[in-house]
């Protein structure tokens, strides 16, 4: 299988890359293939000539895409579009990388792939317009959607959690929002299964059961042994320029249906505090 993978510098990507077993991987980074210039994604795409593409390349920062909302839309909505026009020119098949925040997290149960999306952030309407555009432009391609997503070699919750968790006694961290944390390599391991099983539609990938932010914290506080005291706050007290999800758990029968199953977050942390170590 040749598989281009553009996004590989990010915590997915490098797992990705790391984790993908007998197939011949193409990784250019975003200098060499802009995914907003259309030209350069289809020059690179001719020249990799690849049986699939997954795109995990997105502007990630929440927050700033509040302020950057041009910049947001022409890398979340319009670059996905040239890379599926592109593939679609060559027969590729196209998995990209969607987010929890397509809902507007007012559900108390899990969401399922068909639920109404209704984004209540910039980088929300981006990733949801990004999911409209891809469907219509490559109707067999494969939409992943994850959230909470940590993983060594990159900023994470968890790498914040300690490094902050190593020079305070205590932290406050919001209790009101919840969802399902995601590991990179667990994910990965995901995606190259349902490459590999030619999957399509809609498809949620999150690591088993859900918490909040609190709960998550007090968790990666423990398995550190640190002594910071972990104190539970409301979103009202971090006022933030993007709203977020207060409940985004996804629901698992989507992946299910590929006969996939991917272990607790608990179990997903502890792998993560002994790489770690490493």
């Amino acid at each position: 299988m040749r598989v281009m993978i553009l996004g590989a510098s990010g915590l997915l990507g490098k797992e990705l890359v790391r984790e993908w077993r007998g197939a011949e991987i193409f990784a250019p980074s975003s200098h060499d293939v802009d995914i907003r210039d259309a030209e350069s994604v289809r020059d690179a795409v001719l020249k990799a000539n690849p049986e699939w593409i997954v795109l995990t390349a997105a502007y990630t920062d929440v927050d700033g895409c509040e302020s950057n909302r041009e910049l947001a839309f022409a890398v979340n909505r319009d670059g996905p579009a040239n890379v599926a026009a592109a593939g679609a020119a060559i027969g590729a098949r196209l998995l990209f990388l969607s987010s929890d925040y397509v809902f507007d997290g007012t559900k108390t149960s899990p969401y399922e792939t068909g639920d109404r999306r209704n984004p209540q952030s910039v980088y929300g309407r981006t990733k949801a317009e990004a999911e409209v555009k891809l469907f219509e432009v490559m109707p067999e391609c494969c939409i992943v959607r994850t959230s909470w997503l940590f993983g060594i070699g990159g900023k994470c919750f968890p790498d914040t959690i300690l490094k902050l968790a190593a020079s305070r006694p205590a932290l406050d961290v919001v209790n009101d929002q919840r969802g399902s944390p995601t590991y990179a390599v667990d994910l990965a391991n995901a995606i190259i299964h349902l490459c590999q099983n030619d999957a399509h539609g809609i498809v949620h990938a999150t690591n088993a059961d859900n918490c909040t932010w609190f709960d998550f914290a007090q968790e990666i506080v423990r398995s550190a042994e640190a002594t910071t005291v972990v104190r539970p706050v409301s979103s009202g007290q971090f006022v933030r320029p993007a709203p977020r999800p207060a409940y985004s758990v996804l629901s698992p029968d989507s992946l299910h249906a590929f006969g996939i199953e991917m272990p607790s977050w608990r179990d997903a942390l502890s792998r993560y505090m002994k790489q770690q170590e490493n």
